[in-house]
């Protein structure tokens, strides 16, 4: 496009080419900027697998621009040819607003559909939690950069993370993406990862990030999350609210371009008892007066239509509005953009009716525009080079550094009685369990019965309850952090047999308590079965440390206090807490 139109006009400020462009937009321009809505990859003239809207509805007739990509790449080059097809679908409108891509994690090794996507083409590291068990800030930066570059190859420029809620609650589902329980090393750490994603200012080199999910999703009552009905509560019967708040302080410090609310609703606080993207308490006095943040903030997704009868709206405290209602209440909070919504025409007739002027409408679609223009969006960061993605997607550097750290965030906690049993001698005899044998190709014999081995290894994960009344939703666990009896009972029996290592996936933290006949104990936050055979037999090392306490028992679990941190009495192993291999030169 050429620079005949002010706001074509790459050398002008950005405000003056934010307003021009406003004056020429229409309403229905207007009201799809303030909608975020998914985006399948394939053909973007088909409705997707899951009988969504086509992506070429959503732009031309909706006006929507910004899309949240769902669905794994095989290649950089696959995600890179999608994305310029989309952004060509865009040109064909006389203004050519171009598409903002936003994305969930997708680095990391394990998937939660609620929260994450498979990491397909793109470099696999451990999950946040994992990033803070290595706890430094050169890790995190290097995260943070490595995404950036993948991200922005692939023409991805907006991140729906990090997710900065501090771990209190041992039940809650949502760990895995946070960096911890601490305050300090989630606030330290946030600040360098933004670093690597953003710069120091958004610009176009930058992936935006939409931090997450304040004030601090963490508190949830009984650890259930607010994804359903029976999670909708955060409760802080030690009355830490502004322990929560202090990582978004330091994100806001760092630059953070978005923010999201989270769905939960505060009970017992000054607030008004309605999911925090409704609160004008929470959205407008506390986040943009007190906190001074005048970035864009975007509802989680499907507080005001939801997603079918299986699955309701999560608009907490506010049912009882009509979904006309919900959009006027988000907007009077102070919110700019309805995530997972497509529901145009709705807010169309809420703005004919009046609920909603062009003033109030313009303050948001300003924050939007802006945006785009300062990602270069409107000029050269338009489209992407589909070859250099498929080079800088999923790179063999950038793969190293995801292996190094899934290494390094391995957590040793137990290591023998009077001799370490870790590292492995090479060569001995294993049998195995959630590993796949092929991991200990070069490295060690599996036999097929314990009987016939000199070392068991057992990689399992903390326990949980998969509820199977919300299908491939039950991921989002809950429930018990004790192993069960029948667990426990194997373990011995195993152990009874020959020295047994057992590996645990802690995505909430598990109570291992019962754990003793593991001759070694290792816990992992997303790590490969690979890279774990390499830390197992020396090739590398444990560096990890715990980001959280472990409980000693559920009843500790259950009494204490959802807000506070380290609030599990005389818990087993204390935060911070990792063995080093003895002598060890890796």
């Amino acid at each position: 496009m050429t620079a005949d139109l002010p706001y074509r006009n790459p050398i002008l400020p950005i405000e003056t080419r934010v307003e021009d462009l406003l004056t020429r937009m229409r309403i229905e321009d207007k009201v799809g900027l303030l909608f975020h809505y998914q985006g399948s990859l394939g053909d973007p003239e088909q409705p997707d697998r899951h009988g969504r809207s086509a992506v070429a509805e959503l732009v031309r007739d909706r006006r929507i621009t910004h899309l949240l990509v769902q669905g794994s790449p095989k290649s950089g080059r696959e995600l890179a040819q999608w994305h310029n097809a989309v952004q060509r679908i865009a040109l064909e409108h006389p203004l050519g607003i171009p598409v903002t891509i936003s994305s969930d994690p997708r680095h990391g090794v394990t998937r939660n559909p609620l929260t994450s996507n498979e990491s397909g083409a793109f470099s696999r590291w451990p999950e946040p939690i994992g990033i803070a068990a290595i706890g430094t800030d050169a890790t995190a930066r290097e995260y943070g950069e490595v995404t950036r570059r993948e991200y922005l190859a692939a023409g991805i420029r907006v991140a729906l993370h990090p997710q900065i809620d501090l771990a209190t609650e041992p039940r809650w589902a949502r760990i895995a993406q946070t960096f911890g329980e601490d305050v300090d090393l989630t606030s330290r750490l946030v600040r360098a990862y933004l670093g690597g994603l953003q710069g120091k200012l958004v610009g176009p080199d930058s992936v935006a990030a939409m931090t997450k999910h304040f004030p601090g999703g963490g508190p949830q009552r009984d650890g259930l999350d607010p994804h359903f009905a029976d999670g909708r509560e955060q409760v802080y019967p030690g009355g830490r609210f502004d322990y929560h708040l202090e990582p978004f302080r330091a994100a806001i410090e760092a630059g953070t371009s978005q923010m999201m609310p989270y769905y939960g609703m505060p009970v017992g606080t000054q607030y008004e008892e309605v999911g925090f993207a409704f609160s004008k308490g929470v959205i407008t006095e506390l986040l943009r007066n007190e906190l001074g943040f005048d970035g864009i903030v975007c509802t989680d997704f499907g507080v005001i239509t939801g997603y079918g009868e299986a699955f309701p709206a999560k608009a907490w405290g506010v049912e009882q509005l009509s979904r006309a209602e919900r959009m006027v209440k988000l907007l009077d909070a102070g919110v700019d953009q309805f995530g997972g919504e497509n529901c145009t025409d709705a807010l169309l007739d809420v703005h004919r009716s009046g609920a909603v002027d062009d003033d109030r409408l313009d303050v948001s679609v300003r924050r939007l525009l802006a945006e785009k223009f300062r990602l270069g969006l409107f000029d050269d960061r338009r489209f992407v080079d589909a070859e250099e993605a498929e080079q800088v997607v999923g790179s063999a550097s950038n793969k190293q550094a995801g292996v190094q750290a899934q290494h390094a965030s391995l957590t040793l906690l137990r290591n023998g009685n009077e001799d370490p049993v870790l590292p492995l001698r090479r060569g001995i005899s294993v049998y195995v369990e959630g590993l796949d044998p092929q991991a200990l190709a070069g490295f060690a014999t599996v036999v097929a019965r314990p009987q016939d081995a000199e070392v068991a290894i057992i990689r399992t994960r903390a326990p949980s309850y998969h509820d199977p009344a919300r299908g491939f939703l039950g991921a989002m666990h809950k429930g018990s952090l004790e192993f069960s009896p029948a667990e426990i009972e194997h373990l011995e029996e195993l152990a009874a047999t020959v020295p047994t290592v057992v590996d645990v996936y802690l995505e909430r933290p598990a109570v291992l308590t019962d754990l003793t006949a593991a001759a070694a104990l290792v816990v992992s936050f997303g790590t490969d079965d690979q890279p774990f055979a390499e830390v197992l037999f020396g090739t590398a090392a444990p560096r990890g440390r715990l980001p959280f306490d472990l409980p000693r028992s559920m009843s500790a679990v259950e009494a204490s206090r959802s807000d506070v941190p380290f609030d599990t009495t005389d818990p087993l192993f204390r935060f911070g807490f990792g063995l080093r291999y003895q002598n060890s030169d890796v």
